[in-house]
C-alpha cells in the first residue's frame, strides 16, 4: 500500500510539474495566416455567392469526394428527350436585315430565368440565401433592397447602351448621360466588340414551339465568324471560367433551341457566347461555347425544365 501511494504521489507530483501544452502553439501559424487576415478583416458588402464558395473551401477544408452534382446530372437521362437543333431549318440566312426585335409576350408559358430559379439546385441555393442574410446584416432590409434595384438598374443600362452600340444608334442627350453609370462595363466589353459582327436579333422574345417555354434573348450575332445566341452578363468578381457563372450557359443553350424552333427566325444557332463584364472597366471574360458543349448544356437544361413541369404537374394536384 504504502509503496502504491508513493508512486502516485511521485506520478502527481511529476505531472503537475510538467508545462500544460496549449493546443494552439502546435499549430503552423505561418500556413494559415492568410486564412487569419481573410477572416478577422471579413465585410458582408464584398462578398458574393462565389467568394463564400471560397471561404468554406479555406475554414473547412475542400469538399468530400462525393459525387458531384455537375456530374450527377450528366449522368442523368431525360425522359422525354428532345434536339438542339432543328432538321428543317437551313442555316444563316444572307441577306443583311435589321436585327429582329420582337416583343415578349407574357402568357401562361414558362420563362427560362424562372424554370432555372425554381430548379435551382440546393448547394447554390443555399450559398445564394446566405449571401443575401450576410448583406442584409451589412446594409439592413431597406438597404439591400436598394442594392438590388441598383444592380437592376445598371443592367438595364447596360443592356440599352449595348444595343445602341451594336445597332450604331444615336442616343438621345439623357440616356447618353444615364449610360455615363455603365461607362465601366462599356468599357469592359470593348474588346469583344471589335470581334461581333452580323446582328440578327436584339433584346428579341424567343418560344420554343414543342416544349412550350419562352424567352428573352439578348443577342444574336456572330462572334469571330461563328452565329452565336449570346448574354451579357455583369458582374462585381472575376469569372474567368465558364463553371464560375452557375446556370448561364443553361440559359444560352435553352435560348438557342427556342430559336431553332421558332418560326419568326429563319435561321439555326449552334454556338453560344457568354460574356461578363465588370464595373471598374477590367477587359471582360468572353467564354464561347461550341456545339458539342452548347449540347451537353442543353442535355442539362432539358433536365432541369422536366424537373420544373413536374414540380408544377404536384402542385396542381393533378
Amino acid at each position: 500500500y504504502l509503496v502504491l501511494r508513493s508512486c502516485l504521489s511521485t506520478s502527481s507530483c511529476l505531472y503537475s510539474k510538467k508545462k500544460k501544452i496549449n493546443g494552439y502553439e502546435l499549430v503552423d501559424q505561418e500556413k494559415y495566416i492568410n486564412l487569419v487576415r481573410s477572416v478577422t478583416s471579413f465585410k458582408a458588402s464584398s462578398q458574393t455567392p462565389e467568394t463564400l464558395f471560397e471561404e468554406d473551401n479555406l475554414i473547412y477544408g475542400p469538399v468530400s469526394k462525393v459525387k458531384s452534382p455537375v456530374k450527377e446530372t450528366e449522368s442523368k437521362t431525360t425522359k422525354n428527350w428532345f434536339p438542339l437543333t432543328n432538321s428543317n431549318k437551313f442555316s444563316l440566312n444572307a441577306v443583311a436585315m435589321l436585327p429582329l426585335k420582337i416583343t415578349l409576350q407574357r402568357n401562361k408559358l414558362p420563362s427560362v430565368t424562372n424554370v432555372l430559379k425554381q430548379t435551382m439546385p440546393l448547394e447554390q441555393a443555399f450559398y445564394l440565401e446566405r449571401w443575401k442574410q450576410r448583406m442584409i446584416l451589412e446594409l439592413g432590409k431597406d438597404g439591400f433592397d436598394e442594392y438590388t434595384k441598383n444592380i437592376f438598374l445598371q443592367g438595364r443600362l447596360f443592356h440599352t447602351a449595348l444595343e445602341a452600340l451594336l445597332v450604331a444608334a444615336e442616343m438621345p442627350a439623357k440616356e447618353q448621360e444615364e449610360h455615363i453609370k455603365v461607362s465601366g462595363y462599356l468599357r469592359s466589353i470593348h474588346h469583344v466588340l471589335g470581334d461581333i459582327s452580323g446582328v440578327k436579333a436584339l433584346e428579341s422574345a424567343v418560344q420554343h414551339e414543342t416544349l412550350q417555354y419562352l424567352g428573352l434573348v439578348d443577342c444574336v450575332a456572330e462572334y469571330r465568324g461563328q452565329l452565336c445566341v449570346i448574354d451579357w452578363k455583369t458582374s462585381e468578381k472575376p469569372k474567368q471560367h465558364l463553371r464560375n457563372t452557375f446556370d448561364n450557359p443553361l440559359q444560352v443553350a435553352a435560348y438557342m433551341g427556342a430559336i431553332n424552333h421558332d418560326a419568326n427566325y429563319d435561321f439555326q444557332v449552334n454556338c453560344g457566347l457568354l460574356v461578363v463584364a465588370y464595373k471598374d472597366g477590367s477587359p471582360a471574360h468572353p467564354h464561347f461555347m461550341d456545339s458539342d458543349l452548347c449540347s451537353r448544356y442543353w442535355d442539362r437544361w432539358l433536365l432541369r425544365l422536366e424537373e420544373y413541369m413536374a414540380k408544377q404537374k404536384d402542385g396542381n394536384g393533378s
